[in-house]
């Protein structure tokens, strides 16, 4: 009798275990009871794997105390803002909202090589250097490998306390010794591993136990904390999403490993404006800070060049100017190519349709490519204007006037509508040098009186377009003295279709 209850209880012990596992997605975290080879939730393949989602403290043990009761509070009242500690690095603080918050969590994620590493050695190093106490602990190298790269920096004197070592344990446990640090990089998340879950590491379970007793740690000792994540392939931080909910901010290290430029994003600020960018320059001694980023992204631009636009944009509270670069050429395929970098996607294909419906530019026949200059990746419609005077400029051979920058919202219909900041933009393009600025008509109240620049307003495209065609040359020729300079001369039927045909009756 007694065998047999014995024998039941481990069958049911064996049953109830078994039923703790399931199949966890590692890209994005989503869980099934059985394999499958797709994940239905984020569409990647072969990503499930086993784990153990009982949790980190067992049923049998976990507290049945009661809920206690706590005071509400209005609205109304006193407030205090978070208090800041600076990195020594203005770029990174501005990002960040002012410094880092003490207690507040950071993840960093980047494409690998892009100079995450650099950033962190740079920031712990400065920090060092200015009396508080700093931790750089890595997951992926070993302490004589961090000290390579910081000789390497010429930051081999900053007292920044190294170590190699992935338990999450023993690292809060050597941290909770002495004072408290000021500053602790975990690089990465994907390498810790806890106890408390029974999961190898890098899997979706242990980046989300490892990441919420780091992220206790720092809000129970003030200490501020930032991770570094991996990306995948497709550009995202790799791991649970949830982690990304976990964290106080989101820093996204952008850059082409062609250019020297590197763009440090801000995606999720919980004391900060989101979308704030830094710029740095990658150099032998390390990343450089970047403090006007309209004159480096400028510094190589070919004046006269068909297909060029600038545009005055807003990353984040900085008025940026950067170089749009347009290519149309005849396509020899059945499927013209529509090839976009820097810029969505889904944004030049809504110019091009409202270039073709509404100013009669065909370009059904005709490969497009449009490419940011510098690597910087613009998100903002308004730079639809400048995109849309670059492709125009490129198909009929029309160089834009060099001292012009361009800004504005298009709509499906045509017109130009305004955009926000408009005294920011004029103000930075002012300060380079440039004498015009085409806009919307509705953002001339927002300019003021006193902008320094000759303001031309457009309030559809189509203006825009015919302006631009009525200085259109064929290709590989020129005007002829003393012509009709109203009109394109000689031009092939491709630059011809680029006239809208209000604008073709009205010159033949």
């Amino acid at each position: 009798m007694l065998s047999s209850r014995a024998s039941s209880t481990t069958l049911l012990t064996c049953f109830m275990a078994k039923s703790t596992l399931s199949f966890v997605c590692q890209n994005c975290g989503a869980a099934y009871n059985r394999w499958q080879g797709k994940c239905d939730s984020c569409g990647e393949w072969n990503t499930l794997a086993e784990e153990d989602t009982t949790g980190s403290v067992p049923v049998s043990i976990r507290s049945k105390r009661k809920g206690r009761t706590f005071a509400l509070e209005s609205l109304s009242g006193k407030t205090q803002a978070a208090p800041r500690l600076s990195s020594g690095m203005t770029e990174l603080d501005r990002v960040t909202g002012g410094g880092f918050v003490r207690g507040s969590v950071l993840l960093v994620g980047g494409d690998p090589g892009i100079g995450k590493s650099t950033l962190l050695t740079q920031a712990t190093s400065m920090m060092a250097r200015a009396g508080h106490r700093a931790v750089y602990i890595s997951g992926e190298e070993a302490v004589a490998q961090v000290r390579l790269r910081a000789e390497r920096l010429g930051l081999a004197d900053a007292p920044v306390q190294l170590a190699s070592e992935t338990s999450v344990e023993d690292i809060v446990s050597t941290l909770s010794e002495g004072a408290v640090p000021r500053l602790i990089v975990i690089d990465s998340i994907q390498t810790m591993w806890t106890d408390t879950v029974e999961s190898a590491p890098g899997t979706v379970t242990q980046v989300r136990a490892s990441a919420q007793a780091l992220i206790r740690f720092a809000k129970k000792t003030g200490a501020a904390i930032i991770l570094v994540g991996h990306v995948t392939k497709d550009g995202q931080i790799a791991g649970p999403r949830v982690v990304e909910h976990m964290v106080d901010a989101v820093l996204s290290f952008e850059g082409e490993g062609s250019q020297q430029f590197r763009i440090l994003r801000s995606v999720k600020n919980r004391f900060g404006a989101t979308d704030e960018i830094g710029v740095f320059e990658m150099t032998g001694l390390g990343l450089r800070e970047v403090t006007n980023p309209s004159e480096l992204f400028l510094s190589e631009r070919e004046l006269g060049s068909p297909g060029t636009a600038v545009f005055a944009g807003i990353e984040g509270t900085r008025p940026v100017l950067v170089e749009l670069q347009a290519l149309v050429a005849p396509t020899s395929l059945g499927t013209p190519r529509r090839a976009v970098v820097g810029w969505d996607p889904s944004r030049l294909s809504m110019v091009l349709a409202v270039l073709e419906a509404h100013c009669g530019v065909k370009l059904s026949g005709h490969d497009v490519y449009l490419n940011v200059a510098g690597g910087l990746r613009i998100q903002e419609p308004a730079a639809d204007l400048a995109a849309a005077a670059a492709l125009v400029s490129s198909l009929v051979n029309a160089p834009l006037p060099t001292d012009a920058v361009y800004f504005g919202e298009i709509s499906l219909s045509g017109a130009i509508r305004p955009v926000a900041q408009t005294p920011a933009r004029l103000k930075e393009a002012l300060k380079l040098g440039f004498g015009r600025a085409i806009l919307p008509e509705s953002a001339r109240g927002d300019a003021g009186g006193d902008a320094g620049l000759a303001l031309n307003s457009v309030n559809n495209l189509t203006t825009l377009v015919a302006e631009i065609a009525a200085r259109g040359t064929p290709r590989g020729g020129r005007r002829e003295p003393g012509g009709d300079q109203s009109a394109p001369r000689g031009t092939d039927a491709a630059e011809k279709n680029a006239t809208p045909a209000r604008f073709r009756r009205e010159t033949s």
